[in-house]
């Protein structure tokens, strides 16, 4: 059971929204070409969703800013602009992707007192977005994962995917995804790598013969 994850591809996220990852809209025909391959048995997608009032919001908190380091329920916390809120254009998928092949969205971030980075859980690894039971309760044996942004969302839940899905192949899509920053990209990779996650690009992950 071959399943494709389509990491957080909202306005939000692409040039123009709260929470721009540069080229963020790059992505989106080539998650196209992958979703229409025929490769993929299954389609499952991840959305940012916050409240209004979400305490990674830099607005949340009267003495910082977009982009300083803060703290949220007592750990340490990178301060966003608002974005993804919930019911807005923000928190929408781009409206170029195809989402009627979509069989799954998994909403996250939602609980106003903790992060949450991974399409499976949030940050204090609590909370579970239904994502890895969804999952297992259908088989699926192989993961390719792609979106926005490699050095955080993507990042975080390829890293879950590893562990919450013993025995499942993972593979990021390095052509399918953007980051935030080139520095962090590139560690995430690494940190990807080193977990046990194969790197390929969008042409190797539907030419695999093993379908």
């Amino acid at each position: 059971m071959k399943t494709l994850l389509l990491i957080d591809i909202q306005n939000g996220f692409c040039p123009g929204g709260n929470l721009a990852v540069p080229e963020g809209d790059q992505i989106v025909q080539v998650a196209n070409r992958l979703i229409g391959s025929g490769h993929y048995d299954l389609i499952v997608a991840s959305q940012d969703w916050h409240p209004a009032d979400h305490g990674s919001f830099a607005s949340s908190h009267a003495d910082k800013k977009p982009f300083e380091m803060g703290t949220l329920s007592g750990k340490p916390q990178m301060m966003w602009p608002d974005h993804c809120i919930q019911g807005t254009e923000d928190a929408e998928f781009h409206p170029a992707l195809n989402t009627a092949e979509i069989h799954s969205i998994h909403q996250k971030g939602q609980d106003p007192l903790v992060d949450s980075y991974s399409a499976f859980r949030d940050n204090d690894q609590a909370a579970l977005t239904g994502l890895a039971e969804y999952l297992r309760s259908k088989g699926v044996t192989e993961l390719d994962l792609c979106g926005l942004a490699t050095d955080y969302c993507v990042k975080f839940s390829a890293l879950d995917a590893v562990e919450m899905l013993p025995g499942v192949r993972v593979r990021f899509i390095e052509d399918a995804s953007r980051g935030i920053d080139p520095v962090g990209v590139r560690d995430a990779i690494e940190e990807m790598r080193s977990r046990g996650v194969s790197i390929v690009d969008s042409s190797e992950a539907v030419a695999d013969t093993g379908h």
